[in-house]
């Protein structure tokens, strides 16, 4: 019998990270979903954790709040990119523990909606194979 063993990519080492296929996600321990989300203003309007008339505010300030509600971890003002939060195992904050499947899925930031287009390895994944 022919077993063939998958290995699971390093993720800080992109050239380990496998040519992508749609249906990898399938089987995949979410590792996508642990690596540093940048969004912007338009992605957290979509999350629903910024209003409109906030557009008007300064960007810093949203920032702060949104640190303060524990949402975002960072905020890089000259390309006016937020971080969003991750958990102590680095798994996104919107991550379901269970099922490792996101729970804002419809809104999720365009950074999510492009991957693996876009990122450290464009169409390149770190798939790690479900335990």
């Amino acid at each position: 019998m022919n077993v063939r063993l998958i290995v699971g990519a390093d993720l800080d080492r992109t050239d380990t990270w496998i040519r992508y296929e749609k249906s990898m996600c399938h089987a995949c321990a979410s590792s996508c979903c642990t690596m540093p989300v940048e969004v912007r203003f338009a992605d957290l309007l979509r999350m629903g954790l910024v209003d409109e008339f906030e557009r008007s505010e300064p960007l810093k300030s949203v920032a702060k709040r949104l640190m303060k509600d524990g949402v975002v971890e960072r905020f890089n003002q000259k390309q006016s990119l937020f971080t969003l939060t991750r958990l102590a195992n680095n798994d996104c904050y919107y991550l379901d523990r269970k099922s490792r499947l996101c729970t804002i899925y419809d809104q999720r930031p365009e950074t999510c909606r492009n991957h693996p287009r876009i990122g450290p390895r464009p169409g390149y994944c770190a798939f790690k194979p479900n335990p």
